[in-house]
């Protein structure tokens, strides 16, 4: 069972979290997990190239080193990228130094200070620790592209009537969800293009205490 759409309760449980990014203007964030992949990931890159979308990746260092070649496309394009652990272990299931060296392992690999767990999943020592060097990206919107169960259909609707001016939506650069987001992210770029939208990457630089404020 996931939120799709993530409530403000949990927001304003986790204040020091980033979950969408305060702004007046139409600007939607695409964030992309789990790559970079040969065999979506270009694809992805391609897509956004169309509307001239930029996105943020947060790729799992395994991958990354499996294909450097895509992780510097997708820099070389102009993406940001963020730390998605190296091996994707659940922190609620993984005692807190190994989980911390697998994250390290991937911060060797990918230089940011943007950080987003695998699941969502941290326990409260773990928030601690990775606070005091990370900034934890969750999320406003989350696709369900890796739903078996969700039709890509309903996956489009997800993001279509839950978005609004500087949601961070989730997508995954993966197997898993290829299918539906060979469905969903041309029609969610055409879409919010046409009313208006632009997509912009998130950076390590943005405001700290501006974007606390969207919790």
């Amino acid at each position: 069972m996931y939120f799709v759409k993530t409530p403000k309760f949990i927001q304003n449980l986790f204040p020091n979290f980033t979950w969408k990014i305060p702004s007046n203007e139409k600007v939607i964030y695409l964030t992309f997990d789990d790559g970079p992949i040969p065999e979506v990931t270009p694809w992805v890159l391609e897509q956004l190239a169309a509307y001239n979308a930029k996105a943020t990746f947060f790729c799992v260092g395994q991958n990354v080193e499996r294909n450097p070649e895509i992780f510097e496309q997708v820099q070389a394009a102009g993406h940001t990228v963020g730390n998605h652990t190296y091996t994707h272990p659940d922190g609620w299931k993984t005692d807190n130094i190994p989980y911390f060296h697998n994250i390290r392992h991937c911060a060797r690999l990918v230089d940011s200070v943007l950080f987003r767990p695998p699941y969502g999943h941290l326990k409260p020592k773990q928030v601690q620790f990775l606070q005091r060097h990370y900034r934890i990206v969750m999320w406003d919107i989350l696709s369900g592209d890796f739903d078996p169960n969700l039709s890509k259909e309903n996956c489009l609707d997800n993001v279509m009537n839950q978005v609004e001016n500087g949601s961070i939506v989730v997508f995954h650069d993966s197997l898993k969800a290829e299918e539906k987001l060979r469905y969903v992210l041309p029609q969610v770029l055409e879409k919010l293009s046409a009313k208006g939208y632009r997509f912009e990457a998130l950076t390590n630089e943005m405001n700290i205490n501006q974007i606390r404020k969207s919790a």
